[in-house]
């Protein structure tokens, strides 16, 4: 059902969210439950974006308020609603299949707008998974009826079905033949066949278990093409065919791993000629660059250290009048240095009595001329330890 014709018995404003409960005197709007998000839709020209159930009764949240007494044309947004059942109907044939192969319970189900998700109490592993997905599709190829059934509690304490709670009251079953049998209160497709493709796009550990990610239908099919598209582009960005990209994805990681360390080894020498280019005068040595990076600072100032520098600071501009810095001495303690510079030129950071890091926000004069006079006059120069 797409469209029904209902009298509206009550509007309410809601009191958070916004919007109107609105109560009808029948609907096919599904609400949240089971793991499934609500329907949405339309009653007259007024936007349903939600719908719940409280106590038997179907509150519709609605944007504008609707008059009670009316009667009012109901509409569900139907591809969305197709799209739910494919996915709902795909979770129970893979629910099934891990069930009567291992025993294991579906203990979490959420139906998203992009994904939909099943947690298993137990382990699955990636080969047992690729089994279990081809045989769900087989499920789909046979086309089989999916019966729904309202047994009485005399049939259904001789029936073997899954169920994650205990159901008081009238007790619906959702049947797959042949792969499974389980209580459910949301809508399905009639057939398998309407699922279509069933893909099982990921697997995590969750809580011992495993957390499935599943896409049917025409959500397996839009992940295909956005795949399919992003292959190609990568392909011909290596001039390779789409099912060889992964070899040469591989192969380009190996080369720049090993350009990488080539230019680590290469810019290593440049920082040996480089110490060896700056004086080593005098209580404090500091170095202001704008041309390194990531741990160059504190390689450069471990050289100058080993040349016999009192107290080293290397300070890296990072833009917008900013410094990182580090700061280092095999003699004294260089965290009241590093401190004063904080203070002075709202910096941030800390370290060990051997070696300081941060970063400073000022010029490299007032820098330089702040810890020169701070050195001088905490009696920590160099030949006075």
């Amino acid at each position: 059902m797409k469209e029904f014709e209902a009298r509206v018995l009550s509007c309410e404003a809601c009191e958070e969210g916004g919007g109107f409960w609105t109560v009808l005197d029948q609907t096919c709007f599904f609400p949240e439950g089971g793991g499934q998000y609500a329907d949405t839709g339309y009653l007259g020209e007024t936007k349903v974006v939600d719908a719940r159930e409280r106590d038997g009764i179907v509150y519709h949240r609605t944007e504008a308020p609707l008059e009670p007494g009316k009667l009012v044309r109901g509409r569900i947004d139907w591809e969305e609603r197709f799209e739910k059942m494919q996915q709902h109907t795909g979770e129970h044939i893979v629910s099934g299949l891990v069930h009567s192969r291992f025993g294991y319970n579906n203990v979490g189900f959420h139906l998203g707008s992009d994904y939909c998700t099943m947690d298993f109490d137990g382990p699955i592993s990636p080969e047992e998974l690729r089994e279990i997905e081809w045989e769900a599709n087989r499920a789909v190829a046979l086309d089989l009826e999916v019966i729904v059934q309202y047994p009485s509690k005399e049939e259904l304490g001789h029936m073997e079905y899954r169920s994650k709670i205990e159901i008081e009251g009238q007790v619906r079953i959702v049947s797959v033949p042949g792969y499974d049998v389980c209580a459910c209160c949301a809508p399905h497709v009639d057939r398998t066949g309407e699922i279509g493709l069933i893909k099982l796009v990921n697997r995590m550990n969750y809580k011992g278990g495993e957390r499935i990610t599943m896409l049917c239908g025409f959500r397996a099919l839009r992940d295909y093409d956005s795949k399919l598209t992003a292959a190609r582009e990568i392909g011909a960005l290596l001039c390779e065919k789409e099912d060889q990209i992964a070899g040469a994805v591989r192969r380009q990681k190996e080369e720049l791993e090993k350009q990488k360390y080539e230019n680590g080894r290469l810019m290593h020498q440049l920082l040996v000629f480089r110490a060896k280019e700056i004086p080593v005068e005098g209580s404090m040595t500091a170095v202001f660059t704008d041309d390194i990076r990531g741990d160059v600072p504190r390689e450069l100032m471990n050289l100058l250290l080993e040349r016999g520098a009192f107290i080293c600071g290397v300070f890296a501009a990072a833009g917008d009048g900013g410094w990182r810095y580090v700061i280092g001495s095999r003699q004294a303690d260089v965290r009241p240095l590093g401190k004063a510079l904080n203070s002075r030129f709202e910096g941030r950071g800390g370290g060990k009595p051997g070696m300081v890091q941060g970063t400073l926000t000022g010029s490299e004069a007032d820098i330089r001329a702040a810890a020169e006079g701070f050195i001088k006059g905490s009696g920590t120069e160099k030949g006075t330890e």
